[in-house]
């Protein structure tokens, strides 16, 4: 065997002891159902480990950062996003089968598994907080929008960054109630569970809130104030986007872009209108 082949075919055996320790660490954690699920992916990545140790007669082991990074992942963010961003690696890894396939044949076979047999347990997975992602994604929208856009009219037209962090606050924290009442009563209606869709509703809201009125208390220039409040707004959405685009299986970009140009094209709006209002009235704080 080629060592250039004999290489590349132990980087495939380190990647799948480490997916194998990963899926056997998180198969004890969540336990149940998904328990199950993962400790027969584990399984599977053992299996693909051994067919590939075959050709090399020898042991690798596993990477301990990715298996710190995925297991601090699931804590984070659930067990469905940290499995799919996993899986999501191995897709880059499929030109690589392909043309170790035509040196091993055994090569398309663990291929197929991989991308097949995994993906069809993947979607067995079934995780309470992706079930309430709807609500989550209300809260955070409305929040990135509505209160994006009322701190941009509120700076210009007040020309203060702590009178406008406090009118953003009690603004925010208004509608963030307002949100996870009107969720609680929709979710009601429709025969699903009320208070935890408005406690993720009303939670996403209130977090989102906080971070964008952060700066007008940190800082005493508004203008500054109101570009890390944009820069903060960017952020969150980027992250929220990114983990939409993972778990529900969607393109990020083109969702980051969507919310993105939404959001600021409200807030440039209503800077206008706070502009506007301040000249046209010569109010003076």
């Amino acid at each position: 065997m080629k060592d250039a082949i004999k290489k590349k075919i132990m980087e495939f055996q380190k990647n799948e002891i480490t997916e194998h320790e990963i899926y056997r660490i998180l198969a004890k954690r969540v336990g149940g159902k998904n328990g199950e699920i993962l400790k027969k992916i584990s399984l599977d990545e053992k299996k693909h480990y051994m067919q590939w140790k075959k050709y090399t007669g020898e042991d690798v082991k596993p990477s301990r950062f990715a298996i710190f990074k995925y297991s601090l992942l699931q804590r984070i963010f659930g067990i469905t996003f940290a499995v799919k961003l996993m899986e999501r690696g191995e897709e880059n890894a499929e030109k690589a089968y392909e043309d170790i396939s035509r040196e091993i044949p055994e090569a398309k076979s663990i291929l197929e598994d991989e991308f097949e047999h995994e993906d069809m347990l993947l979607k067995m997975l079934d995780e309470r907080k992706i079930s309430y992602l709807g609500s989550m994604v209300l809260g955070i929208n409305d929040a990135m929008v509505e209160l994006t856009g009322a701190l941009a009219g509120l700076t210009f037209a007040l020309e203060n960054a702590r009178v406008t962090g406090f009118v953003g606050f009690i603004t925010g924290m208004a509608a963030s109630l307002s949100m996870a009442s009107s969720d609680y009563l929709s979710k009601k209606s429709e025969g699903g569970n009320p208070v935890r869709a408005a406690f993720y509703t009303g939670i996403a809201y209130l977090i989102t809130v906080i971070l964008l009125i952060l700066p007008y208390f940190l800082l005493n220039d508004y203008r500054m104030a109101l570009f890390f409040t944009i820069c903060m707004a960017i952020f969150v959405i980027y992250i929220f986007t990114f983990f939409i685009a993972v778990v529900k299986d969607m393109i990020f970009w083109k969702l980051f872009m969507e919310m993105a140009a939404i959001s600021m094209g409200i807030a440039f709006i209503s800077f206008l209108i706070g502009w506007s209002i301040r000249v046209f009235f010569n109010i003076q704080i």
